[in-house]
């Protein structure tokens, strides 16, 4: 076992580098998991450029403690493994693992209701340092409160680092509850956007609409299985979305673009009674007339947050094929080039998904 590894660190907005540190030993309950491949999130690209969210504004501290390690869309194999942990997650040396980003403390009331993923602490891989240090790495320490997970035969290794924005978006889907009849509106084709409308069309509502701004994402939602994409840069979508409708909007609106323009689209395109479900984290704050949520439409406002008991059902639909991550993976890049991949997964033009593959 080697003693050194390469690791990218964050120490602040846009100042990442990529080090040499020691090789993280695993304690009691604990694994070190050698990672196969690490995708850029877009909450990663906000927390590079600075996100008051992620660094704090003044007012109150960021959520991110530097220096650390980033990446919490990981995938790998187990290097290193004691006998308590492999009893717990079932899985043993040369495994090949997913692991949840969040990393409940199992001990406030959310996490002791079942809410683990709202936990009252929140430490997610890739943003706390030392705590919860992320997959931006060689390997990556595996905490003992963590879920693990084996991946099935017949999926790559490499590929499963999709299953963290799959489970996400399994989350936000079923939130949702669309029905047959339904006319669905998905506002941003990013990756989440892209497995959204895929599992939509597994359900077949009545109607499915992609909103975007990029002719490539719009072009992908076709191949995905989207009736009716829109250009939201080139023609009216509430206005679309109102035509296709006779003038009652869209029973389920997907807020997925993470701009706040994305919000008031939605709340003029939905229709009385609609399911709003936000997923986006914003890099700024949206600004709405609340009084249509409640006097004007009576919509039902769902927040959606990661992937509370969505793994295993990510990981079977990658594995039988029914989800695909074939025109969602952008980019593959060296860890030694995470600055050509963070411009890679910037340009919304050209790209969705970012690997690392240290």
């Amino acid at each position: 076992m080697v003693a050194e590894m390469r690791a990218v660190m964050a120490y602040g907005p846009k100042d990442y580098r990529l080090i040499a540190k020691s090789v993280p030993k695993p304690g009691l309950g604990e694994l070190l998991m050698k990672v196969a491949a690490c995708g850029i999130c877009g909450s990663d690209l906000h927390a590079y450029r600075g996100a008051p969210y992620y660094w704090g504004d003044g007012t109150k501290p960021g959520w991110m403690l530097a220096p650390v390690t980033p990446g919490h869309e990981f995938s790998g194999v187990v290097e290193e493994i004691d006998g308590e942990a492999s009893r717990k997650w079932g899985v043993k040396k040369g495994d090949p693992i997913v692991v949840e980003q969040i990393l409940p403390c199992w001990e406030c009331e959310y996490c002791k209701d079942g809410d683990y993923h709202l936990c009252a602490v929140h430490n997610m891989y890739g943003f706390q340092k030392d705590a919860a240090e992320g997959a931006w790495a060689e390997y990556c320490l595996i905490n003992s409160k963590s879920l693990v997970y084996r991946i099935p035969a017949g999926l790559d290794v490499a590929e499963a680092a999709m299953v963290e924005p799959l489970a996400c978006a399994v989350n936000a889907f079923q939130t949702g509850s669309v029905r047959l009849g339904d006319v669905v509106v998905v506002a941003g084709m990013g990756t989440i956007g892209g497995f959204i409308v895929q599992l939509a069309r597994l359900v077949n509502p009545k109607l499915l609409v992609v909103v975007d701004v990029m002719e490539n994402r719009l072009d992908l939602a076709r191949k995905f299985g989207a009736d009716v994409v829109v250009n939201a840069a080139r023609e009216d979508a509430v206005k679309k979305v109102l035509g296709l409708t006779n003038g009652y909007g869209c029973n389920v609106y997907y807020e997925v673009t993470g701009h706040p323009s994305g919000v008031i689209q939605g709340l003029e395109m939905i229709r009385k009674k609609g399911r709003f479900v936000e997923f986006s984290v914003f890099g700024s704050p949206a600004t709405a007339d609340w009084s249509v949520i409640g006097d004007k439409k009576a919509i039902s406002i769902l927040g959606a947050h990661i992937s509370p008991r969505t793994y295993p059902i990510a990981l079977e639909l990658l594995r039988s094929g029914k989800v695909k991550t074939k025109g969602v993976i952008t980019g593959r890049f060296p860890l030694a080039d995470f600055d050509k991949a963070l411009e890679k997964a910037a340009d919304a033009a050209t790209s969705l998904k970012v690997l690392l593959l240290p």
